[in-house]
């Protein structure tokens, strides 16, 4: 016979589906202050409309920031993955002096605080020239993913079997034959996730770049000035946006990221 909940377990449920209202309205009231057709963000919207989705697509200001983001997202991610995974397998395989305290070291960007960061990262990037330009915010923005990359692909490699890596190499494949034949074939999940990670990281990041962007407007900093000068529903919209972007992202890494793929030696 099943035993009926507990008062504890009871007040537990109750708290975790006020935690999750309480974070989720706010993600769901943005979807109706989209389509307001008030001036103004007004909750309930006396009616619905569509102007300000048609704003943000035929305002090019918005639109230039909208690719910039992109721009500086996507250099975020192969600049992120090209550095994390050769250094993930290096602090997973590898024994040398050091090596815990770099472990250590490589989580520093998500310790400090953003501001912190940005200060430090300013000071370095005026005197190299960087300031203004999205390839020195890239740079930037792939300091702060680092971490998360390295943390989804260190636990797939500590996942992986090392009897594969003994095998191919036993069968006569190289260091880098194994490396790109066997080992990256089984932690294809984690790399989708590592660079679904590093691109949100850059896409949503705000502090870094108000210090570097200059006149260089990603979107979230053409969000914060717009919410600065004038306050109206095409922040919603854009908002809106972006909710179902990273939503098609994780489906996309759901639907992409199960397998892991044929391991074979050439």
């Amino acid at each position: 016979m099943r035993r009926a909940p507990g008062a504890g377990r009871i007040a537990l449920r109750v708290v975790g589906v006020i935690v999750f209202l309480f974070l989720f309205i706010p993600i769901v009231i943005v979807f109706p202050l989209s389509v307001s057709s008030a001036p103004y963000l007004q909750f309930p919207p006396p009616g619905l409309s569509w102007q300000w989705f048609e704003r943000y697509f035929n305002d090019p200001d918005w639109i230039d920031a909208t690719i910039r983001s992109f721009e500086v997202a996507g250099a975020t991610v192969v600049l992120a993955l090209a550095t994390g995974v050769p250094l993930a397998y290096g602090l997973t395989r590898g024994s040398f002096p050091g090596r815990v305290v770099l472990d250590r070291l490589m989580a520093t960007p998500m310790i400090v605080p953003a501001i912190i960061f940005s200060v430090a990262i300013y000071g370095l990037f005026s005197q190299l020239r960087l300031i203004g330009s999205w390839y020195g915010l890239a740079i930037a923005h792939t300091i702060l993913a680092l971490p998360f990359v390295l943390i989804v692909v260190q636990a797939g490699l500590r996942g992986l079997d090392r009897n594969l890596e003994t095998a191919a190499e036993g069968l006569g494949a190289g260091r880098l034959t194994t490396i790109r034949r066997i080992v990256l074939p089984q932690i294809g999940p984690s790399l989708v996730s590592a660079a679904l990670l590093a691109f949100i990281t850059s896409f949503d990041e705000l502090v870094v770049a108000l210090f570097l962007a200059g006149s260089e407007m990603t979107l979230p900093k053409k969000m914060f000035d717009n919410i600065q000068m004038e306050i109206d529903p095409t922040i919603a919209a854009v908002s809106v946006l972006q909710i179902l972007l990273i939503a098609v992202a994780l489906g996309l890494a759901a639907r992409f990221g199960r397998g892991t793929g044929d391991a074979r030696i050439s």
